[in-house]
């Protein structure tokens, strides 16, 4: 009987130089000082890791001072856990700094580390010696983003081919020791499709994209396509016949596909952003993710065609070594989703299909820009790492399901995923069938229509493919129990989104009673209502709730004292919704601003400044800006996870009201000096506010800085 597709794991692993620095994904995850993260991915049922004994990190200067002790820890509670290792010997990375890519010594040092490494865990049956190697070589050699960073073609082959011969050398050393180590051998195979007068340009990456594997396999000789044009990049035929006299073909051939990875070309670049714009030397063109280009129509993308391809070219068995998307959770589960269904189908159809790998486990650090910097960009994965411990996303539920009972299931899966969807495709011209969509997928209930955060929520939901419905009172009255109740009857949403209310801060203290009815009455009758049918709830909180005594930031488990009516009817309605809905999820934020609407302060400076007036702002109150889109996005991901209590999600940063407005300034290129210093108490507030609010969390800190917020708004609001 056919063993059922097996549910693997990966940790992003890759050690990548780029100058003399080394970049190193498991510092920054944090999983390289700790162990304990190992017991959290065999309790989610995966039946394999892919996992790092890398050359760079255990044997910098040398086998003979080589440190196994982190290794030896890792491996032998794998071990322990019943977890299967995938050994990674090389990662995007180009070896200790004695070697590079275009060493020839490479091959043999490379040879020596992994016959060392199966000699000290014998029981390792799998290894990975270089992970991607035509993908290293193009970014190292043919594009310069990585060491040793040149760009020209004889350098690309050289590199493919040292890469190539340390794999074949890395298995037979394994093999001296253990005879039946298997080599999962590992490839990004996306495609490339083309107008036609790009035809020739698309069949010549086409070509080169197997190149790697084809090596390995022995396929390599006078007759295949890319023979003339290896040896006349310096390739030796010598070196070539001997790949094919002495083949080291892969016993699982590894599919690492991402939506970026299928490419279209196209000669008319019209349509096309200016970053797309390139060429071959002869014919300009774009280039752009075949996902977003509209005259892209062909039905060869996504895993199921390249699954098949992989299988009709080598028949040997197939895994989907890496599957991971950056974005919102939603989009996160919907591609692991077709993954999964992929490799069913391919199955199905008569590929030999063994398994699928959620990748990566621990998320990512800035593979927006190749892994070439340190600007903090996180994609987070089944764990997210930005908290004291790395905390379980829905991703983690999905993989469990699908380890443990080959199913899985949430309301956002009901809806495609951007690639699908034709909405998504803005590059160029041309149409394409859309892709069929559930119109009875189950929604979110946003309340708040006429609110600028419930606006925004509207807005993201929409860009993210999340079903919704934006009410406005005469649709929902929070605070009127029957209106409630017919509304969540009749739409039956997974999820509700609270953002009505009253926002008047200092209109509540002489309107109390209204402001109780709407921020806190309201709040607990939407959250009773909510937990009574099994629905999500996600409401908001406010900094007003502390009362300003504090001198560092405040997190969730301060003890709030408000010090004006609204604050009070917050911190009321925290408690009233969590009471009635503890699995609800409650956000306290602060000082709002964003490029959608322009009642907010930013806007406010702005439009100021330009008119060569000058803008007071306190200087005695501190607060955490929170930039809209991210607190939006930040919610719904929670939301999708199914988080609960109290979260803080506010920018990261402390700014007092008039260094915000001089940072705003000064992004906008409006002259700083214009805003002038005051008090709190000199603008006339009704209602008391603290002097000092600045959010922090606890939790995990989600949203990114305020500089970089600030940033964005101006790009975004255009200046």
């Amino acid at each position: 009987m056919t063993p059922a597709i097996a549910l693997w794991g990966g940790v992003e692993c890759t050690v990548n130089r780029v100058g003399d620095r080394y970049f190193d994904q498991l510092q920054r995850s944090g999983h390289g000082a700790r162990a304990a993260d190992l017991d959290a991915f065999a309790a989610l049922g995966v039946r394999a890791l892919r996992y790092p004994v890398l050359w760079e990190r255990v044997a910098p200067e040398g086998l003979a001072r080589a440190d196994w002790s982190w290794a030896d820890e890792r491996l032998g509670r794998l071990r322990e856990l019943g977890v299967r290792s995938i050994v990674g010997l090389v990662h995007h990375g180009s070896g200790p700094r004695h070697t590079s890519l275009l060493d020839p010594g490479f091959a043999d040092g490379l040879a020596e580390f992994a016959g060392a490494v199966a000699a000290r865990y014998p029981w390792v049956e799998d290894f990975t010696p270089v992970n991607e190697p035509l993908t290293t070589a193009r970014f190292s050699c043919l594009y310069g983003h990585w060491y040793p960073h040149v760009r020209d073609l004889r350098s690309f082959v050289a590199a493919l081919l040292i890469q190539v011969r340390a794999i074949a050398l890395a298995m037979r050393a394994i093999r001296a020791v253990t005879p039946a180590a298997r080599l999962i051998q590992t490839e990004d195979v996306g495609r490339t499709f083309s107008t036609a007068a790009l035809a020739e340009q698309a069949a010549y990456e086409g070509d080169r994209r197997w190149l790697s594997l084809d090596l390995l396999c022995g396929r390599v000789d006078a007759a295949h396509p890319r023979w003339r044009h290896l040896v006349a990049a310096g390739a030796s035929e010598t070196e070539l016949a001997a790949l094919v006299e002495q083949p080291t073909p892969p016993d699982v051939v590894g599919l690492n596909y991402y939506v970026t990875s299928d490419r279209f070309l196209d000669d008319r670049l019209d349509g096309y952003p200016a970053w797309a714009h390139g060429g071959n030397g002869r014919v300009a063109y774009a280039d752009v993710e075949a996902f977003r280009a509209a005259a892209c129509a062909d039905p060869a993308l996504g895993w199921r065609a390249r699954l098949h391809e992989v299988w009709r070219r080598y028949r040997r068995p197939v895994a989907i070594t890496e599957a991971h998307l950056g974005g919102g959770r939603e989009e996160q589960l919907r591609w692991l989703a077709a993954a999964w269904r992929a490799a069913h189908e391919a199955r199905a159809a008569g590929a030999d299909v063994r398994a699928v790998t959620t990748w990566s486990l621990l998320g990512a650090f800035d593979w927006n820009r190749l892994a070439t910097c340190d600007d903090g960009f996180y994609e987070s994965g089944s764990f997210d790492v930005r908290g004291a411990a790395p905390r379980p996303t829905a991703l983690a539920r999905m993989v469990r399901g699908l380890a443990t009972e080959g199913t899985w299931h949430h309301p956002v899966l009901e809806t495609p995923g951007w690639w699908a969807r034709p909405e998504c495709r803005p590059y160029g011209v041309g149409t394409r069938v859309p892709a069929a969509t559930t119109a009875a997928a189950r929604p979110i209930v946003v309340t708040g229509a006429t609110g600028t955060l419930g606006r925004a929520f509207a807005r993201v939901c929409e860009e993210r493919g999340l079903a919704f419905r934006l009410l406005r009172r005469g649709e929902l009255d929070i605070a009127d129990p029957a209106s409630v109740a017919r509304a969540l009857d009749a739409l039956r949403p997974w999820a509700v989104v609270n953002t009505a209310g009253y926002v008047r801060v200092d209109d509540a203290e002489a309107d109390a009673a209204r402001c109780l009815r709407e921020n806190t009455t309201g709040a607990a009758r939407l959250a009773a209502a909510c937990a009574e049918r099994g629905i999500a709830l996600a409401t908001f909180s406010s900094d007003l709730v502390f009362d300003g005594a504090a001198t560092c930031p405040y997190v969730e488990s301060d003890a709030p004292a408000p010090l004006c009516v609204y604050g009070t009817s917050k911190l009321e309605a925290e408690r009233e919704v969590l009471a009635a809905h503890p699995d609800a999820l409650v956000a306290r934020t602060s000082a709002f601003f964003g490029p959608w609407d322009r009642y907010n302060f930013l806007y406010a400076v702005a439009s100021t400044l330009r008119e060569g007036r000058v803008f007071r702002a306190p200087a005695d109150g501190v607060v955490s800006p929170t930039y809209v889109p991210d607190l939006v996005h930040a919610s719904l991901d929670l939301l999708v996870d199914g988080e609960r209590g109290v979260w803080h999600l506010a920018n990261v940063g402390a700014v007092s009201w008039a260094d915000f407005a001089r940072l705003g300034a000064v992004r906008c290129g409006l002259d700083p000096a214009l805003v002038e210093d005051c008090e709190t108490s000199a603008l006339g507030f009704a209602a008391k506010r603290p002097r000092y609010s600045v959010l922090d969390s606890e939790r995990a800190r989600l949203l990114p800085s305020l500089d970089d917020a600030i940033a964005r708004f101006t790009l975004a609001a255009g200046g």
